[in-house]
């Protein structure tokens, strides 16, 4: 081992959860919306419907970890509106604002909405390089790919990180967005994201870094994050939802 001191060109050793000078951290808590249960066994992508806010000890759990100051953004879909609130009336302070923007939305599966899941699948190769409803550029009939959802959530996070730089951003989405914005996490590989399970209501940190000298990058705190999980009398809140758990087929969206 050399005894010399380093090079004053050496790029400084930063530690796993410290932030150096000269850089902005911009925290990313993405909740993904409670269970649905009126789905029918079906597919809903965009369709409008509503989700199971019952259990209030899951939601006041979920309060716990956010943070206070933080921003808050939720999806166009009700779905998320809903998981907002259950999290208010569980006792976590209201913010002055949620904004609902239309790019955190969960994808447009197109004509596959209102499909039953358990058979979508049945008639499906397998095929574990995705994880989801198809390959990543097949787009849905008159509807998206997931390579769509990922490009406009990607948008949408440099556009509101860049409004709020070095601040907290709570963002109650769906599990596609939340995939879609890991695979940006994971430098820029949106099928790597789909390879992670987000479960309802679950918490998952991203920290977008930003230096002085133009360096980005991402921190992973943590990932599908379930604070209530140690109880079990709430093991249903991360559960797939609907007539198909006796097909064990895994609920998507």
């Amino acid at each position: 081992m050399s005894n010399a001191p380093p090079s004053t060109s050496d790029k400084p050793f930063v530690a796993q959860h410290s932030v150096p000078s000269g850089v902005t951290a911009t925290r990313w808590w993405w909740v993904r919306h409670a269970p649905v249960r009126s789905d029918g066994g079906n597919i809903y992508g965009q369709i409008d419907i509503d989700c199971d806010c019952s259990d209030k000890v899951v939601f006041d759990a979920v309060g716990r970890v956010l943070p206070r100051d933080a921003v808050w953004y939720a999806s166009k879909l009700k779905r998320t509106h809903m998981t907002a609130e259950a999290i208010f009336a569980a006792g976590f302070p209201r913010p002055p604002l949620i904004t609902h923007d239309a790019d955190l939305n969960e994808q447009h599966l197109g004509d596959w909405q209102g499909k039953n899941r358990a058979q979508f699948f049945a008639n499906l190769p397998i095929n574990l390089d995705t994880f989801w409803f198809a390959p990543i550029d097949e787009r849905a009939p008159n509807g998206e790919s997931f390579m769509d959802l990922y490009e406009r959530t990607k948008r949408a996070i440099a556009r509101i990180s860049a409004a709020h730089p070095g601040g907290d951003i709570v963002a109650v989405a769906h599990g596609g967005t939340i995939k879609a914005a890991i695979g940006l996490a994971l430098r820029d590989q949106p099928a790597r994201g789909l390879a992670f399970t987000i479960d309802n209501c679950s918490i998952t940190r991203l920290d977008y870094m930003a230096s002085s000298d133009g360096q980005e990058g991402w921190r992973i705190p943590m990932v599908n994050q379930q604070p209530w999980i140690a109880d079990p009398s709430h093991a249903a809140m991360h559960q797939p939802a609907g007539p198909e758990v006796a097909t064990n087929t895994t609920k998507l969206a």
